[in-house]
Parts: C-alpha cells; structure tokens; sequence
C-alpha cells in the first residue's frame, strides 16, 4: 500500500568553500607555504608578490560602459573584475612580514647511510660470495639502534625465500660474528643484554671490567632490575665494587647505531606560527609573516577582459575563454578570502589562549598555567570547538621559554584542599619537582608520592600518581633506586 507522509528534517552541510577554509586553518606554516604554491601553480589568475599594474585605470575607463556589456552578456558582469575596490583587501599584510622572512630552502648534509657505513667495513674482510651476501643480508636487518631484532631461524628462512642462499643457522651465527666485530662497538647484538657485553669485551680486560661481565652474564636480570641487595650477596662483593660495576656499564652505549655520526635522518623543522613576546611587562602576539603573504588577482587575466570588452564581434571561442577567466577569477578571490580568514582565526583564537594563560606566559612556570580546555576559548571567541581544535593541534607558539605545541596548553582540572580549580599540569610539575629531590637511595614510591601531593594540597589516588608518572617518563621507585 502506498503512502504519502510530510516530515520535516532539519540539517546541516558545510559548502566546499567552508570544507576549504577548515583545512586552511588546520595547516601548519610548512604545509600552508605548500599549499599556497600549489594553488598558484594550479590557478594561473593567482599571483604572489607586489601588483605591477596601474589597477586604478581599470575602474575609471570600463565603468561607464558596464550596461553595455551586461546588456550582451547578463551571466558576466566584466567590471566585477575589472574594478578595484576590492584590491586593498587582497595584499594581505602584516607589519611583521619582511623580506627577510622569504623562504628558504633548509639543505641537508649527505653522507654514507648507517648500512653503507657496515658494508664498506665489511670490505676488509676475505669471506666466499656467499658468506658475504648473508653478512650484507645481516647488515639489511640492522635497525637504526644497531639491532638486529630477528631470531636466526627467521633469517635462514628468509635467506632462502629472498635470497635464494641456502645455509644453517650454524653458519649465520658465524656470519654475525663478524658483523659484531664491525665498529661502532656492538652492532649486531640481539638484545640489550648482548649489546652491552660485545662493548665490554672490547676493553682491555681489568678486574672491574671482568666483574662487570660475570654480573652481565650471570645476574642481568637482577642488575637491570636493580636488585643490589641479591647482587651482593650473589657475586660476593662491596658496594664500592658494585659501584664502579654500575658506573662502567653505564658509561656504554645501549644505541650503537645512534652513535654513527653519518646516521643522517631529514628532520622535519618546526616553524612556529605564532610569536609571542614580553614587551615591558605585556604580552604581545604576532603570526609569523610566511602566513600574511602579498596575493593579488593577476592583472594579464584583467587584461584579458578589457580586450573581451574592447571587442565588437565576440566569437563562441572568445565567449568559452571568457567563461573560464571568470571561474579562475572567482577562485582566486575566494582564495585570497579564505586566506585573511584564515589569518583573522588564528590571531583570534591565539589571542583568547594567550590572554587565558596569560600568568603563565609571563612568568614561564607551568604551576601558572590554568585548566583550560578547547570550550573554554570556544565560548570565548564564539566559534566552535573543532574550529579552535584544528588551530591546537598543529600549530605551534614561540615564546620567551621555547617553541610549543598550542594544544600542550591545554590540560583538565582538579580541585585542592581548598576547593580551588587547578591544573593537572600544575600537578605533573610538582610530582616531577617532588621526584627530582627525593633521596635516591630510598625513592618514594607511588603511595608515598600521593601522601606528599596531599600533604601540598593535592589529594589525588595512588593510580592517578602512577599513570602522571608514566607520562612524564619516570620509572617505579625500585628503577630510581642508586647506592
């Protein structure tokens, strides 16, 4: 049976300009300068840099003939882009902005790969070309801390499937050898255990060196869990042995691969999108000048209607061209919109947090920094929370105390003993201040840190101390442990 019913539906949809403008806000100084050129290269009526032509002359001699054109031509009305009015708008300033902060390209050193470097050692070495092809296969599998994280019986495997080299595990023990001979010192070792005893080996035998082997070889489970008491008792010995035994396998390299100097890597630079500064005791905000670039409507595609407009027989070819200026024309002024959009979101938003945390950018304490959370400037500026999320969560701040991810600003709260908000921040800074001054031969554990943050008017569970302490990267209280 068939039925006709009315409903109403109320919805949303973003237009594909709005879609844009998000993504704009949402990238980072790098990526926005590689969007910018990609635009410009994709809408040649785009163009960067200082307007050469005389704009004002467009206005003053097409003017009076726009009713003409219209007449002809009502889909098209030519003066919209042959007047100026609205130029000023599109040079997108800043007063901040400055040849010197044109862009450079960051070069990168080149050099021998971490593999390269193993392979031309290698070379000092006489083995069959098989035997050579399997070290090689070893030097591949390497990790960039000097690892090699496969078991033996994976790499035969392998060697065979890949390779086409069929060999025991006999043999490829052998091959690993050599590889463990190659510098830096411990290359090649299967486990941190392993690592650490190839670079023992190597010293010149003394009795704090042979010590430090056995305890390595016998009792590495107890030294890394830093079970002294049983160390002592196990290996007979002082405590002053002992400590000379820490201090001589602390002074090796538990990341051999890290230490190869050519082990070259493209760090990615941060560019900080925004600047903050301290100017007689006042803050003051300023977004860096790559993102306030010189965009204006190219005048050759100006030129190009005035020629249209000049002409008195109009072919269907002229008509296309014209239609098409006209779709480039209007994308490069949305674009342009987008952009000061753009750069007013960010100063707005930028602005809110400052003025939000402004005790702690004055002071640099983290203890200052108030909870805040991304609804809190929302409301404040009066935009929505994934408008104020996109700006967090990939741009970053300079400030008088080092460039920082915005979105670190942010934190949960907590009310003390005295029924004040603060900061979980506020908190990890003095659980990590309580822990650096601590007696480190009886380190407080979990329960004792949350007694101490109560004591200063933190009352926060045992849990909650241990999961802080995992994020600030500090280890139990047994790991903290020194004699």
């Amino acid at each position: 049976m068939l039925k006709q019913q009315l409903n109403l539906k109320l919805s949303q949809k973003l237009s594909p300009q709005q879609i844009q403008l998000m993504k704009l806000i949402q990238l980072p100084t790098q990526a926005f300068e590689q969007r910018l050129k990609q635009e410009i290269e994709d809408n040649p009526a785009l163009a960067s840099g200082k307007e050469k032509s005389e704009e004002a002359e467009f206005e003053d001699e097409f003017s009076n003939e726009a009713d003409d054109i219209q007449s002809e031509e009502p889909e098209i009305d030519i003066d919209d882009y042959l007047s100026d009015d609205d130029i000023p708008s599109y040079q997108l300033r800043a007063n901040n902005y400055s040849k010197d902060d044109d862009e450079r390209q960051i070069p990168y050193a080149s050099g021998k790969s971490f593999p390269e470097y193993l392979k031309t050692q290698l070379r000092t070495y006489r083995l069959a070309e098989e035997d050579k092809k399997i070290a090689e296969f070893l030097i591949g599998s390497v990790d960039d801390a000097g690892y090699i994280r496969r078991s033996i019986d994976d790499i035969v495997d392998d060697l065979a499937f890949t390779q086409n080299i069929y060999t025991d595990s006999e043999n490829v023990k052998k091959q690993l050898k050599i590889v463990q001979s190659l510098d830096p010192a411990g290359v090649g070792a299967q486990s941190l255990q392993e690592c650490l005893l190839i670079q023992l080996k190597r010293k010149e035998l003394t009795e704090k060196t042979e010590l430090s082997i056995a305890i390595l070889e016998n009792s590495f489970d107890a030294f890394a869990k830093k079970h002294y008491e049983k160390l002592l008792t196990k290996h007979d010995i002082s405590k002053d042995q002992l400590r000379e035994v820490i201090e001589e396998i602390s002074s090796l390299n538990p990341k051999p691969g890290g230490s190869y100097s050519n082990n070259i890597h493209n760090v990615e630079h941060v560019i900080p999108d925004f600047t903050i500064q301290i100017k007689d005791g006042e803050l003051e905000l300023s977004l860096n000048g790559r993102n306030a670039p010189q965009l204006h409507v190219s005048s050759h595609y100006k030129n190009m209607l005035k020629g249209y407009k000049e002409t008195k027989k109009r072919t269907s070819e002229q008509k296309s061209a014209v239609m098409f200026i006209k779709q480039k024309l209007d994308a490069a002024k949305w674009f342009i919109e987008a952009i000061q959009q753009r750069q007013q979101t960010l100063m707005l938003t930028m602005n809110a947090i400052m003025e939000y945390q402004k005790e702690y950018f004055l002071s640099g304490d983290e203890r200052d920094l108030k909870p805040m959370i991304l609804k809190d400037i929302a409301e404040k500026i009066d935009m929505d929370v994934s408008t104020v999320s996109r700006v967090a969560n990939s741009k970053y701040v300079d400030t008088p105390y080092g460039t920082t991810l915005i979105k670190d600003f942010f934190s949960e709260s907590m009310t003390n003993t005295e029924g004040e908000e603060v900061s979980t921040r506020e908190i990890k800074k003095i659980l990590e201040l309580t822990v650096e001054n601590e007696d480190k031969k009886k380190p407080l554990t979990d329960e004792k840190l949350a007694q101490v943050l109560k004591e200063k008017g933190y009352p926060i569970a045992r849990r909650t101390v241990a999961k802080y302490r995992d994020q600030l990267s500090i280890p139990v209280a047994r790991l903290r442990k020194t004699l």
